[in-house]
């Protein structure tokens, strides 16, 4: 397996960690579904594990050891250089000491997604890819198996949700849906009931939804401060708030949501 060293931040082969935005690392030439960065041996190895192909490796120190021996016998290149340079080149500190490129995998169909899962999570245009990677850890810690988003949702293989998650937006399967048309009788295939997170004045409190009543479930949720549409809460069979005290009426939504998964587990 090749080790290189870095000497010339023009070299193509880094043009993955120059500075490339998400979007731009999403439309990646040469490749067949776009990449994403894996930050930290962690993620890395969870990426590997998950089955996701690297196209290359960006190491500082000792990390480059542990990073061949997860590799094994691939041919995928390595490189290594100072810290500081690898700073000009990415424009951040490699204060995990890795960074990875890796080849996106395609979206599984969400009724093949769905024929063995029993409780979901469905994320309607949440925006900030850090609440992203939050829902998603929770989700990977507490139990969802898996995980729909809505075309304007922010892309869960963003830099910062990878991070946020710890990487667990590479353990719990997830894909895209379309419309609300669509994703309701996706839904209604498979069974589930879905539960709306939002605060309506027919919501019922997380506390009367007992999970033994739904063998299939879906909790929806929404934008960080617009919540869910109203196409959302008209496709839902029941909407639900979590009770508050003190005059708050709402919780983050990542927040929101390792409660409300909890409870309905």
């Amino acid at each position: 397996m090749p080790v290189l060293e870095i000497s010339d931040l023009s070299d193509p082969r880094l043009v993955d960690y120059a500075h490339v935005t998400d979007v731009a690392l999403k439309k990646a030439r040469g490749t067949e579904h776009g990449l994403y960065l894996a930050e930290s041996l962690l993620v890395f190895e969870r990426a590997l594990r998950a089955g996701h192909k690297p196209r290359s490796v960006l190491a500082l120190g000792g990390t480059a050891d542990a990073a061949l021996d997860l590799l094994g016998d691939s041919d995928v290149p390595v490189f290594v250089g100072p810290g500081e340079l690898l700073e000009e080149l990415t424009g951040y500190v490699l204060h995990r000491g890795l960074i990875a490129s890796m080849h996106r995998p395609a979206l599984p169909d969400p009724d093949e997604l769905l024929a063995g899962a029993r409780r979901i999570v469905l994320l309607e245009d949440v925006a900030d890819p850090t609440n992203v990677g939050a829902i998603f850890r929770s989700a990977g810690a507490i139990g969802a198996d898996a995980i729909l988003v809505t075309p304007r949702c922010s892309d869960p293989f963003y830099r910062r949700s990878i991070r946020v998650s710890m990487g667990t937006v590479l353990q719990v399967p997830w894909t895209r849906v379309a419309g609300w048309d669509d994703t309701r009788a996706l839904l209604t295939r498979h069974g589930f009931h879905v539960a709306a997170l939002a605060l309506t004045p027919d919501a019922v409190s997380l506390r009367d939804v007992h999970s033994a009543d739904h063998d299939r479930l879906a909790l929806v949720l929404g934008a960080e401060g617009t919540g869910l549409t109203p196409a959302a809460i008209a496709a839902s069979d029941t909407v639900v708030q979590i009770p508050m005290k003190h005059g708050i009426d709402s919780l983050n939504v990542a927040a929101a949501s390792a409660v409300a998964m909890w409870a309905l587990g």
